[in-house]
């Protein structure tokens, strides 16, 4: 077992009296939530009155964003009441609940097709995007798994294969939507929290590589990301066709310089950059905000990642695993998904249908990070009930 998990530190922890939340993990998650608002807005203007779809409304997709963020925020408040034992519990079966939904969307004439790709469940008025579901599921089952396994984590046969088979059913499923993007996040939740608890580092290097060349022969294999891959290294070849989205974006960044050309006044959300308040919305941001605007985004998200660490190694210095690698858990889901989409609008990495967490368009993904805060925000509430001398 890795030291971490032996601490005698818990004396220093229990000095002071600490506040219920931490504020600096609580003010960045309600930033982000907010501006998402904002920009959603100003970036979905013009599709909006522009679409018969929406009845020309220009406040559809605002309404239906405020929708799902009350929503999403009165499930977080369900959420943070639950204590982290009960969802250790509930992990696995959270889990398979998730993996029968990914089989469901696959099946013809019950998943609903966009683009191409076959992702989301009809309920009525609202779609359901199964993968957004499993992200949380995957952080939640993978830190029960470890916890479970912590004495055979050097273990190549009993320690890493039974979460290799899992992942690579879960790969299956996603790669059949096809969901390329929530299966490199949720891949690299699974053995992020693998490795956190102490997998032999050799065979994790081996798995990196396997991983790496897995990736390769994916691209290799299949014509349409082959395609975005050549579009990614030069948009400007065919900027109307394979690199219009890339191209665009970059005009966007570009337009935007120091400051921005003021909130509300982008022209690239004007029918130009496709996906404007969805996968592209950090290149609206750019242009309206500016370079200060988007530094102000990437500090927030930087904050929260490093408070979730913090607060999952002090789950960890007071023997709460489980606890401490969901935390960790949660930071690896959106610092992974938000670099993924931040490199996509930069053109740092090949254009891929990852939205920006807690701030773009999407019911499904804004109730699933909502609800991961939740947790989050639970592991730290009980970590400064025991620091208190209490019990969580």
């Amino acid at each position: 077992m890795s030291a971490v998990f032996t601490s005698n530190r818990r004396p220093m922890l229990a000095q002071g009296a600490p506040a219920e939340l931490d504020p600096l993990l609580l003010w960045p998650a309600l930033g982000l939530l907010l501006l998402g608002l904002v920009m959603v807005y100003s970036a979905s203007i013009a599709t909006a009155e522009g679409s018969r779809f929406t009845g020309n409304q220009a406040t559809y997709f605002l309404t239906r964003h405020a929708v799902f963020l009350a929503v999403g925020l009165f499930a977080g408040a369900v959420a943070f009441q639950v204590p982290l034992r009960t969802w250790q519990r509930a992990a696995p079966w959270l889990f398979a609940v998730w993996v029968v939904l990914l089989v469901i969307v696959l099946i013809p004439h019950v998943g609903r097709s966009v683009n191409g790709a076959q992702r989301w469940l009809p309920l009525g008025p609202i779609n359901l995007q199964p993968s957004e579901g499993m992200k949380l599921c995957a952080v939640l089952y993978a830190a029960d798994y470890t916890t479970r396994k912590l004495a055979e984590m050097g273990s190549f046969r009993r320690g890493f294969v039974p979460m290799f088979l899992v992942m690579v059913l879960v790969g299956a499923l996603l790669l059949r939507e096809p969901d390329f993007g929530a299966f490199v996040v949720i891949v690299s939740i699974a053995f992020g929290i693998l490795f956190l608890g102490g997998i032999n580092a050799r065979l994790f290097a081996v798995l990196i590589v396997g991983m790496a060349v897995a990736f390769v022969v994916l691209i290799l294999t299949s014509p349409y990301r082959l395609e975005r891959i050549t579009s990614y290294m030069d948009p400007w070849k065919d900027a109307y066709g394979k690199g219009y989205q890339l191209s665009h974006a970059l005009i966007a960044f570009g337009r935007g310089e120091w400051f921005g050309v003021g909130l509300g006044a982008s022209v690239e959300k004007l029918f130009y950059l496709p996906e404007a308040h969805t996968d592209f919305l950090l290149a609206v941001i750019a242009e309206e905000l500016g370079f200060v605007g988007v530094l102000a985004v990437i500090a927030m998200f930087s904050l929260l990642v490093q408070r979730a660490f913090v607060i999952g190694r002090q789950s960890l210095m007071l023997d709460r695993v489980f606890a401490g690698l969901a935390a960790q858990g949660v930071g690896i889901w959106f610092g992974v998904q938000s670099f993924i989409n931040m490199g996509v609008n930069t053109g740092l990495l090949p254009t891929k249908g990852l939205t920006l967490p807690l701030m773009s368009f999407g019911g499904s993904g804004i109730v699933a990070n909502c609800v991961a805060l939740a947790v989050l925000l639970r592991v730290d509430y009980e970590n400064r009930q025991l620091m208190r001398g209490g019990s969580a």
